[in-house]
């Protein structure tokens, strides 16, 4: 009998410790996938700070290093300086990336260093109990605005992806999701094409996924895929926000 369909090399065979309906398993592999694709599994080294993906070297099958929280551009930039071969891979949520991390990753970019990042957006800080993020809209519930985000007091959700596309250095920048069968093949060709980015060594690129959290917008998982449509993609819109690889992408071509 011919086997059509398999695990990554790049997944180790654990259990994902992840939420019922939590969209880190999805992204996991659709990155390990592309590493698989594109091999480089025996010089690929990723770094996760604290947050959902904290156990991320538990599940990747390639070098890690793991990072403080809001520090996985920094420490990545460091391993890429000193082993340049390498390709190098941050793994961040948006309560990393979007607050702590916002300037390492502002002036990461816009030196343009040579670093392919994996931007999780799910709207709240997920591993620490749901608290409010930048990401979280406007109106939210979470375990810090029960009675939703205010903008008068809270501020507006906070675009990372657009405001790092005036950065010099930024490369290539996409905004995908994993709420549906088409999107989740269109964020696997947005990760590709961001490692391929980085091997031919053109600066900064980064991928933003908007990712269901269920557990924390107390939805079930089919309810957390339909409010990513209907509310998330408002704010933050699906697409290519900048592209200057100058590759030739052909449309439907998920590879």
């Amino acid at each position: 009998m011919k086997q059509v369909f398999t695990g990554p090399r790049s997944l180790k065979p654990a259990i994902f410790h992840y939420c019922p309906g939590c969209g880190h398993s999805i992204i996991h592999r659709l990155v390990a996938e592309v590493i698989d694709e594109l091999d480089i599994q025996d010089r690929t080294i990723g770094v996760p700070p604290a947050g959902c993906a904290v156990l991320a070297y538990n599940y990747f099958d390639v070098d890690m290093g793991e990072a403080p929280h809001g520090r996985a551009v920094a420490v990545a930039t460091g391993i890429k300086r000193v082993l340049p071969d390498r390709v190098v891979f941050t793994y961040q949520g948006d309560g990393d990336i979007a607050a702590i991390g916002t300037g390492g990753t502002v002036h990461a970019a816009n030196r343009g260093e040579k670093l392919t990042v994996i931007f999780v957006n799910n709207g709240v800080y997920g591993m620490t109990g749901g608290q409010m993020a930048p990401t979280t809209l406007e109106g939210m519930v979470s375990t810090t605005t029960p009675g939703g985000r205010d903008l008068s007091r809270d501020g507006y959700p906070l675009d990372l992806t657009q405001m790092l596309a005036v950065a010099g250095g930024t490369v290539y920048l996409e905004r995908v999701a994993v709420n549906s069968p088409k999107n989740i093949r269109r964020a696997k060709k947005a990760i590709r094409k961001a490692f391929q980015v980085q091997l031919d060594g053109l600066g900064f690129s980064l991928v933003e996924i908007l990712s269901p959290c269920p557990t924390n917008w107390k939805m079930s998982p089919v309810d957390a895929w339909k409010w990513i449509d209907e509310h998330m993609t408002r704010v933050f819109p699906l697409g290519v926000i900048k592209d200057q690889t100058g590759y030739d992408d052909k449309p439907g071509d998920e590879k």
